[in-house]
């Protein structure tokens, strides 16, 4: 069925989410005229909104670039692992049109209203999107490092010795799992669908226009492969010690047995 048209008197609106580092402290930063506290949003001047999320990222929508640069000073000494590349997502909100709240075929988010709780359900599925994007980057480059390690077990049948780049790459890929089912958590809905229940919809589009739940399944299926293939390899690599270890001690054994018999064969040639 195709959507209806969107009507242009309609008030565009642009909605950025930047991903400012691993994780936001905003503990202290409680105000009065807080729209939430989980994410921590707020108004900023005429019409702005920002929500905070603890891990990592800032959705702004209305602010002119003056205020966001005043947002972004205010938060520096807060960002946890702050990346010098910021990345970030846009998103075109159209306000005011006479249909049903709704994504468009032209990635478009269509709102009859831009009020507070439209501004927490959208930024919801924004700010999960730009977090995703960065784990599903981590993944594909520890990706890259395990695929060398198979391929090098499948043509000389043995690993490579280093032990500790492997557990480096099984500690990526669990920071990058912790990431995604505690702190992004895709698969929880903004707490202000309690309150606004008629809003399920809209985010149940935009949950599907950014493919949240796809994509967090995929990153959750790469995760388990890189943990398996690196688990495997440092097994191995520990079996093939521990047969070496046997080794040298059965070695050592034997020329303990073997300079016994040379001092008894000496002793007794004389």
């Amino acid at each position: 069925m195709n959507e209806a048209p969107t009507p242009s008197s309609a008030l565009r609106v642009t909605a950025r989410a930047l991903l400012l580092g691993d994780r936001i402290d905003i503990a202290g930063l409680e105000r009065a005229d807080a729209i939430s506290a989980a994410p921590l949003a707020f108004h900023v001047g005429q019409g702005g909104r920002v929500a905070l999320y603890r891990y990592g990222v800032a959705v702004m929508v209305g602010l002119s670039p003056l205020e966001e640069e005043d947002v972004l000073a205010k938060l520096s000494d807060r960002i946890v692992g702050a990346r010098l590349r910021k990345e970030d997502e846009i998103a075109i909100l159209v306000v005011g049109g006479d249909g049903e709240d709704r994504v468009t075929p032209g990635g478009l988010i269509a709102i009859k209203e831009l009020s507070d709780a439209h501004f927490l359900v959208f930024s919801d599925a924004l700010a999960k999107s730009v977090a995703l994007g960065r784990d599903e980057r981590e993944v594909n480059g520890v990706f890259d490092k395990v695929e060398p390690l198979a391929n090098t077990l499948a043509e000389e049948g043995r690993p490579m010795r280093d032990r500790r780049e492997m557990l480096r790459l099984i500690g990526y890929a669990l920071r990058v799992q912790h990431r995604v089912s505690g702190r992004v958590a895709v698969d929880d809905k903004p707490d202000v669908l309690w309150d606004r229940p008629d809003l399920e919809r809209l985010y149940a589009r935009l949950e599907d226009e950014y493919e949240l739940k796809e994509r967090a399944q995929t990153l959750q299926r790469k995760l388990d492969v890189i943990v398996e293939t690196v688990r495997a390899l440092t097994d191995i690599i520990d079996a093939d010690r521990s047969t070496r270890m046997e080794m040298t001690i059965v070695l050592l054994i034997l020329a303990e047995l073997g300079i016994s018999l040379l001092q008894i064969a000496l002793w007794h040639g004389h």
